[in-house]
């Protein structure tokens, strides 16, 4: 299932729409290969390969912005001092162990 687009770094989402992008000229490849052949006075089939190496291209850069996104934003957070949800809700679970202990021991005296 997909995440909500506010759940989404900015670097995901533009991968997301790359991916989009080159699905969307995928489908219409063939039509351009026929076109900028004809303009450029090419053989169809050559220009179709370029295309194609061109597609394979940007579809390897996208999935690869796509893994290290993830890891990129981290190391961003990591820098500026942020806490991952993780810890802070781990951190929110210790507090309430702490909480509970006190009052236990409060109760107790």
């Amino acid at each position: 299932m997909a995440e909500p687009a506010s759940e989404r770094s900015a670097l995901e989402t533009l991968s997301l729409a790359g991916v989009g992008a080159i699905a969307l000229v995928a489908q219409h490849a063939d039509e351009l290969a026929a076109e900028i052949g004809t303009r450029l006075g090419v053989e169809r089939d050559e220009v179709r390969s370029a295309i194609a190496d061109v597609l394979d291209s940007w579809r390897r850069e996208a999935a690869r912005l796509g893994e290290s996104g993830g890891s990129m934003a981290a190391r961003a957070a990591s820098e500026l001092g942020t806490a991952s949800r993780e810890a802070v809700s781990e951190l929110e679970l210790r507090v309430a162990q702490l909480e509970h202990r006190v009052r236990l021991l409060e109760r107790d005296t």
